[in-house]
């Protein structure tokens, strides 16, 4: 059964380090941006893709298309569009170039998240802020940093409920330590073709 959730995809970066729109690299025969949607499908009665590039996505069927409200502000930039737009009071939300995403272990963090304004994993490098659940109560902080040119996600977060997923919780999920990696350069794409 789906989940009254909103699902996230920001695809809004600039591709400068790997020179092509990241989430339509095939990976295994399939671009990113349809693994990533197939997966969402299964889960999200909602599905947001945030972009600079709208025509490139008009193709998916189902997902609500729309682009940064604040110009040039990165992921956060990215998170506060997709939560602004969002019909739910709680989305995931995950990069576009993310070939690793476990259904199993988005659903864990949906149902760990009723409390919560924030459920984000965190390993030893910090959090995995691109991989995480945020709720509506999160605009106001994010748009408030946004204004001051605070571009840096987690620093929102002693604002709000946070529930960081430990890697002990993490690890089952995650028995071969992809489940984070992103996919940025070209050694990163043929790293993960080997």
């Amino acid at each position: 059964m789906k989940k009254d959730i909103t699902g996230i995809i920001l695809a809004g970066g600039k591709n400068s380090r790997m020179g092509v729109n990241k989430a339509f690299l095939e990976v295994g025969g399939i671009r990113l941006i349809d693994k990533t949607l197939e997966i969402y499908r299964q889960i999200f009665n909602e599905i947001i893709i945030v972009t600079n590039d709208p025509l490139a996505y008009l193709e998916f069927d189902g997902a609500v298309i729309v682009t940064d409200i604040y110009k040039g502000k990165g992921p956060l930039g990215g998170i506060y569009t997709g939560l602004f737009y969002a019909n739910y009071s709680h989305a995931f939300v995950s990069a576009c170039d993310m070939p690793y995403l476990s259904k199993d272990f988005i659903l864990y963090l949906i149902e760990q998240s009723d409390r919560y304004d924030v459920v984000v994993p965190e390993l030893p490098e910090g959090f995995q802020a691109l991989h995480a659940i945020y709720s509506s109560r999160c605009l106001l902080y994010i748009k408030r940093m946004i204004e001051a040119d605070k571009l840096k996600i987690r620093d929102f977060y002693k604002e709000v409920r946070v529930l960081s997923i430990t890697e002990e919780k993490i690890k089952p999920f995650n028995e071969d330590g992809n489940l984070f990696h992103n996919l940025n350069t070209p050694e990163d794409l043929k790293a993960y073709h080997r």
